[in-house]
């Protein structure tokens, strides 16, 4: 393989990403303005939503799990009295109903879907039957039955009503739900039917709306979007929009190192867990994405945390019998 093109670029990017980019074509854009060598990112967005898609550089792309993994929280649009194919408005309509909730039923309806639930993911996703992916297949006309999974729903909430045919909603949810099979079961629910007509993610992880960069901005920090490649993403100001690798782990304990200590954790070798639980620091009783708990070395002897090196992200490690093995190692 030949020398991947690019600068080393490492760092977390909250992206706004627009109306009408699949996610992969934003983080393209992202790319090509830092001129990085290596990129990904945390949680897919369809091109009919917009809203927070964190993209990672460099060392973060070993982070990015735990990103995925965190909660995420979206402000959507239901539209009733139409049912599509793709549960939103993608698809081709194929139900209608004349049924509208009032208010008051909406809400009571809505009691219904907090928690854990069990949802079945739209037709059109790509989760895989028999190796192919679902979306695949319902373009081809093949009947696709997905099976029913159990989701968390941690908040959800009526925020307007702009007319009897739209409700705008915000759900706080775990890994793995589906705005749009949301929608539909709500209609359901009902008695009508119904899909996403606009939605937006406002949380993703440690990522939040609030502080979301647009790519016109990112553009404009850039200087000339029109130059070529590698001879972009070298200003302050674009830089001055990235985070750090370790933003991705705020949620899991920290463990400081000696220099020594972190040397050898960077070659791969596991080292002694220190006896002073005051150079490890809470949160404590956090989950890695393996959903081990984890916390400071002073109360934990086994589970996940940030190995420290002053302020420089060494590994993501685990401890395990009074030793801390390196899992993942960050060349920061």
């Amino acid at each position: 393989m030949g020398k991947r093109r690019g600068a080393k670029v490492d760092g977390w990017l909250n992206l706004d990403k627009p109306l009408g980019l699949s996610s992969a074509q934003a983080v393209a854009r992202a790319r090509r303005l830092f001129g990085a060598a290596k990129v990904g990112h945390g949680g897919t967005l369809d091109p009919l939503a917009s809203g927070v898609l964190p993209i990672a550089f460099g060392e973060a792309t070993k982070t990015v799990a735990w990103v995925i993994e965190g909660a995420k929280a979206y402000r959507f649009t239901l539209r009733f009295g139409a049912a599509t194919a793709t549960d939103d408005l993608e698809g081709e309509v194929i139900a209608r109903s004349d049924a509208r909730p009032d208010d008051a039923a909406l809400a009571a309806a809505l009691d219904r879907f907090r928690g854990t639930i069990e949802q079945r993911p739209p037709a059109y996703s790509a989760l895989k039957v028999g190796g192919e992916r679902a979306y695949a297949l319902a373009r081809a006309g093949i009947a696709v039955a997905l099976a029913a999974r159990r989701v968390e729903v941690h908040e959800l909430e009526l925020l307007a009503r702009p007319a009897a045919d739209t409700a705008i909603l915000h759900v706080r949810c775990g890994k793995g739900t589906y705005i749009r099979a949301l929608a539909r079961d709500i209609a359901e629910a009902l008695g009508t039917v119904g899909h996403v007509a606009a939605l937006r993610r406002t949380l993703c992880g440690p990522f939040s709306e609030a502080d979301a960069v647009t790519l016109e901005a990112l553009a404009e920090a850039a200087g000339n979007p029109l130059s070529p490649p590698g001879e972009l993403g070298h200003t302050s100001a674009l830089f001055g929009f990235l985070r750090p690798v370790a933003t991705a782990l705020d949620d899991i304990p920290a463990l400081a190192l000696t220099d020594h200590e972190a040397a050898r954790l960077s070659q791969g070798m596991a080292v002694k867990l220190p006896e002073d639980g005051g150079r490890s620091a809470a949160p404590i009783g956090t989950m890695s994405p393996a959903g081990e708990t984890a916390g400071p070395a002073m109360n934990a002897r086994a589970g996940v945390v940030r190995a420290m090196a002053g302020d420089r992200l060494v590994a993501i490690a685990r401890i395990d019998a009074g030793l801390v093995r390196p899992v993942r190692v960050l060349n920061l």
